[in-house]
């Protein structure tokens, strides 16, 4: 069974927002990088199918693939930089408290893919109420 990892989206209301910064700061084709201090003790398990779950505003929106974990450095300079997937699969929003760093998340706590399909081009704007209100 897959481990996720989640984390807080910080600097961006939504996923469009981090899709934009991403395209400004990484570039278009460069690979999806989440640095971080720490190397997940259980970066086999999260290896093994699972992915990046962010939070928005207080809301689990969207996962991202993980593809690798590597340690960067040594010593106190190490860090750990998680690659992921181009991909970003929305999810069913799914309240969450603040929190600081990133945590595991068990795939039976994780929320599933939203079948953006069924819903169409719906404006962000719309989207963001909808979710804020508890209807999306």
């Amino acid at each position: 069974m897959a481990l996720h990892m989640i984390k807080l989206a910080v600097g961006a209301a939504a996923v469009e927002d981090m899709l934009a910064w991403h395209a400004t700061h990484r570039g278009v084709g460069q690979p999806w990088l989440m640095s971080t201090r720490m190397t997940p003790k259980r970066a086999g398990e999260l290896l093994d199918g699972g992915s990046l779950y962010r939070v928005f505003k207080g809301v689990i929106l969207c996962r991202q693939a993980i593809l690798a974990v590597n340690t960067v450095g040594e010593g106190v300079t190490a860090r750990c930089e998680v690659t992921l997937s181009d991909q970003v699969v929305r999810v069913a929003p799914t309240p969450r408290r603040a929190f600081q760093g990133w945590r595991y998340l068990k795939a039976k706590d994780a929320p599933p893919d939203l079948d953006t399909e069924a819903f169409g081009d719906v404006p962000a704007d719309l989207a963001r109420q909808l979710r804020e209100a508890g209807a999306w």
